[in-house]
């Protein structure tokens, strides 16, 4: 058993091999559609599914995909009302507009920076500027079902926007966060167990803004390289980047719908070879309770803004789940167990335990407030 990866590890042949599996429906017996071996689920139809019986089973078939099939599942009107989008949107192009008057330097992953527009947590943004549209926006069953299908419950939800105008740059091929963010040297160093445990640690998944046809360059996509176990040595050798540019396939997206991945799964924003369309999506990174998200976020002043929309907002009760998961803390470490200490059982309370109990209980918002900021100090080391 191999204890450590190397490039000696990586081998092409074999990973032409390893890639070479198709999607059959009758291992996806929920998707309406495969699209170049990418199984396509059309949301409106699975509604009852999402909140029935059928719940495990179709997030069952989602992780399944996600571990040992193609890698990647495409969520067909996830948004079935798009007006949310429209208005995040008009939002999104505001902080871009602001922030670049401010002197933002455009940084990005994979990419040179200046080929696109960023909004870094777009997460928190949102919910401040407009918690209602927040609300609205994250509070989406599908984008639920898929986190917790990988996952499990407790996740830790970010964003961040990238639009990408006419002529914009493709991105190299990847693996993402955890260890594809890491220099070779640095991944080099976790043992190979380490690497089987970082892509369960997150999810990648992406919304689109726009209608995005092939030339607009959604995300390239390798079906089936996420279980290559040298993976994150692999992608960053030439012969695996010439590999993928030759294999990569494009499913084209409309507004409203969602994408999600594996972190582990092959994978590159797209060149912009279009002429008018300003490719936007919000990419969503999420994380596991039992991991580290990508951004640090201020979920106190979060909930502080969208309490009370919540309170007032007319929303189904699995939209308001959704939406509150965007936004409270879910997990109840790290914290300091000698001032919280866990009472009637083995964990704290949770940041989201207690919007919810304020919620029930009727809690004015100052109250809930004050409330939030004496569990923010018991926590403080």
């Amino acid at each position: 058993m191999t204890a450590y990866f190397d490039r000696t590890h990586c081998d092409i042949a074999g990973f032409d091999k390893h890639v070479g599996g198709t999607t059959k429906k009758v291992n996806t017996p929920f998707a309406a559609d495969i699209v170049k071996n990418v199984p396509v689920y059309d949301i409106p139809t699975l509604a009852n599914a999402m909140r029935g019986a059928d719940r495990k089973a179709l997030m069952a078939e989602w992780a399944r995909v996600m571990r040992e099939g193609a890698g990647v599942i495409a969520l067909r009107s996830a948004y079935k009302d798009t007006s949310a989008i429209d208005a995040a949107t008009m939002v999104y192009e505001e902080i871009i507009a602001e922030e670049k008057e401010h002197g933002g330097d455009g940084a990005d992953h994979f990419a040179a920076a200046g080929s696109n527009d960023r909004v870094w947590n777009s997460l928190q943004k949102l919910c401040l500027r407009d918690p209602e549209l927040f609300a609205r926006y994250f509070g989406n069953e599908a984008i639920q079902t898929a986190s917790e299908a990988w996952l499990g419950p407790f996740y830790q939800m970010t964003a961040q926007v990238n639009l990408v105008h006419p002529g914009g740059a493709a991105q190299h091929a990847h693996r993402d966060y955890h260890l594809g963010f890491q220099t070779e040297e640095i991944a080099g160093a976790f043992p190979a167990h380490v690497h089987d445990l970082s892509p369960v640690l997150t999810l990648q998944g992406g919304i689109a803004h726009c209608d995005m046809s092939v030339e607009s360059g959604p995300t390239k996509l390798l079906p089936f390289s996420q279980s290559y176990r040298p993976g994150y040595m692999a992608y960053r050798l030439p012969e695996f980047r010439d590999y993928f540019e030759e294999h990569h396939v494009q499913i084209p997206l409309s507004k409203g719908d969602v994408i999600f991945f594996n972190p582990a799964l092959f994978h590159a924003a797209g060149e912009n070879r279009s002429k008018d369309v300003h490719r936007m999506v919000n990419l969503l990174q999420v994380g596991s309770a039992l991991g580290r998200s990508i951004e640090t976020v201020d979920r106190t002043a979060m909930c502080k803004a969208l309490y009370p929309t919540i309170r007032n907002i007319e929303m189904s009760e699995a939209e308001r789940d959704a939406a509150i998961a965007c936004c409270a803390e879910g997990y109840s470490f790290p914290t300091n167990l000698d001032s919280d200490p866990p009472i009637g059982g083995l964990v704290p309370k949770m940041q989201a335990d207690l919007f919810y109990e304020a919620l029930a209980t009727g809690m004015s918002p100052e109250d809930f407030n004050a409330a939030l900021d004496t569990m923010d100090a018991r926590r403080r080391a």
